[in-house]
């Protein structure tokens, strides 16, 4: 099997793209693929921990687990976390913090690259 690495650039309130991105990286683990997913800008709030359910809401903190626990490595841009507030200790049990150069790093080994998101 491959390795897939998806960059997710999530827009403001009211993007689909982390929605898209967790479910494209379901479908590629169940598949038996490596996942490596990279958190930018907005989309760093998939990586803080306490998430609350609210019906009519995307709800992805359960989800993501479940494919962490699964071996998808999920990893927020740390400046982006930082400059929204989400500091080392409100991170997600399995989630990671580094800077661009591991996405780029892990983008350089895989086998495919998806960028979703962005203006």
């Amino acid at each position: 099997m491959g390795k897939l690495t998806i960059g997710v650039f999530s827009s403001l309130v009211g993007s689909m793209t982390l929605d898209f991105a967790v479910k494209l990286a379901e479908a590629a683990k169940n598949k038996g693929h490596d996942v490596d997913m990279w958190l930018s800008g907005n989309a760093t709030m998939l990586s803080k921990k306490t998430q609350k359910k609210f019906r009519d809401y995307s709800y992805l903190e359960g989800p993501v687990k479940d494919l962490i626990g699964k071996g998808m490595q999920v990893t927020a841009c740390e400046a982006c976390a930082e400059a929204r507030g989400y500091h080392k200790e409100d991170t997600l049990e399995g989630c990671h913090r580094h800077s661009m150069d591991w996405y780029l790093a892990s983008c350089f080994s895989a086998d495919r690259v998806m960028h979703i998101g962005g203006e």
